[in-house]
């Protein structure tokens, strides 16, 4: 019978006392990618694909190509040696981009146009950050605000308290707008209401702004897969190996993807069409 290596419990003994009995005490090791190691309590062995730092997390992926999720900290083996992983070191800043996040061309020192009265409508607080880190210098640029709904189950009372005229338009971004969903029925009420004409409402087909984010930008080959009935969010979260207790642990999974945005260049086509052309909507009544 072969001897086991930790005992019965490996977190109620000594896990970093070695089979022979004497201590062997744990390194702490960065957490590169391409590392290879083991998390004791599982027998998970594989190798590092993905760090989140300010979750404290690190994804590992088996030769099967499964991956799980565990705490950054004591309790892996590197080449059969107990370490604790740490967070990369981060290197350096990046040198300042000649072109804004949406790959338009920069212009140093350019002051930000008075605002018009034109407006674009998001649902959430996630989608007015994500086109804020995307699009935010061209929007100051043009004058444009960017304001979130909350949801749009009431979009046509919120439209109607607005007031869109012909100098007053109003875009507005809709997530899961697909044919049959509610958020395709209420986009067809405003178009036959009374002020569709001075509005455009567009929607990509995620369910999440987050799935707007590629996927490749945080490790992964495609978002989860989350059953119907499950918040969409925290099932993101539970799937990733993620801290998704309570709403301040959404918050910080978000942070997360957020910070993984840096261009255009990380986001979906379905998303990025969308935001250009509420952009030049809003951006043509008043010139």
């Amino acid at each position: 019978m072969a001897q086991d290596r930790y005992g019965p419990d490996v977190l109620a003994s000594d896990w970093r006392a070695s089979a022979r009995g004497r201590r062997s005490e744990a390194w702490p090791a960065e957490a590169t990618l391409g590392l290879v190691v083991e998390e004791v309590t599982t027998d998970f062995c594989g190798e590092i694909v993905a760090v989140e730092r300010d979750l404290g997390t690190v994804t590992l992926e088996d030769r099967r190509g499964r991956r799980r999720g565990f705490p950054l900290g004591p309790g892996f083996l590197l080449e059969g040696r107990p370490v604790v992983l740490t967070a990369p070191v981060v290197r350096s800043a990046p040198a300042a981009p000649r072109r804004t996040a949406s790959g338009s061309v920069a212009v140093p020192g350019a002051r930000a146009r008075v605002a018009r009265e034109s407006r674009i409508f998001v649902e959430g607080r996630h989608d007015a950050e994500l086109v804020e880190q995307v699009w935010g210098d061209d929007l100051r640029v043009e004058g444009v605000v960017v304001e979130h709904l909350g949801g749009v189950d009431d979009l046509l009372g919120a439209l109607r308290e607005f007031g869109p005229a012909p100098e007053r338009r109003v875009g507005v971004l809709v997530d899961h707008l697909v044919p049959g969903s509610k958020e395709s029925r209420i986009a067809d009420d405003v178009r036959r209401s009374p002020v569709g004409a001075h509005v455009l409402v567009v929607g990509h087909p995620f369910v999440d702004v987050w799935a707007g984010v590629k996927p490749e930008r945080l490790g992964l080959r495609s978002w989860p897969d989350i059953p119907f009935g499950v918040e969409w969010k925290h099932g993101v979260c539970a799937a990733l190996g993620w801290p998704h207790a309570d709403q301040a642990d959404i918050a910080r999974a978000w942070r997360q993807i957020l910070s993984r945005v840096t261009s255009y260049a990380d986001l979906e086509p379905a998303l990025l069409g969308r935001v250009e052309e509420l952009i030049d909507f809003v951006t043509t009544a008043s010139d």
